[in-house]
């Protein structure tokens, strides 16, 4: 088994429609950004969410915590930088954040608990441990 990715980075820019009249990034879509990031470290470790999906294996937040620090404007591209912290039988914790051209923007963490299609606890497959 190869060893597991912990961590990754991905670019976005962001789009008028989800800026506020003010031109900035409405807070909902951070979420939105992690979301992308923690799907491409997914993705590096050779593992489609979808695929996830169709094996009845579901991962639901839990908890989420969030710290803006300076906001992100209309058009600016973003780094998002995505790593896990912990790992536990059925729960992976992420911690992320959010720079624009080196300056750290936002701070966010997430709980993530592994559920089948009932909502129940399930054990994280082998395959992603």
């Amino acid at each position: 088994m190869k060893e597991q990715i912990k961590e990754c980075e991905i670019e976005i820019r962001a789009r008028y429609a989800e800026c506020d009249a003010m031109g900035v990034l409405h807070h909902a879509k951070y979420f939105e950004y992690f979301e992308m990031a923690r799907t491409e470290l997914l993705r590096a470790n050779g593992v489609r969410y979808r695929d996830l999906e169709e094996r009845g294996v579901f991962f639901v937040v839990a908890k989420t915590e969030c710290k803006f620090l300076k906001p992100v404007r209309y058009d600016d591209v973003v780094k998002i930088k995505v790593r896990i912290t912990r790992q536990t039988q059925a729960r992976i914790d992420h911690e992320y954040k959010l720079y624009r051209d080196g300056v750290l923007l936002c701070e966010a963490s997430t709980v993530l608990a592994c559920v089948n299609g009932a909502g129940q606890v399930i054990p994280i497959p082998e395959d992603m441990k």
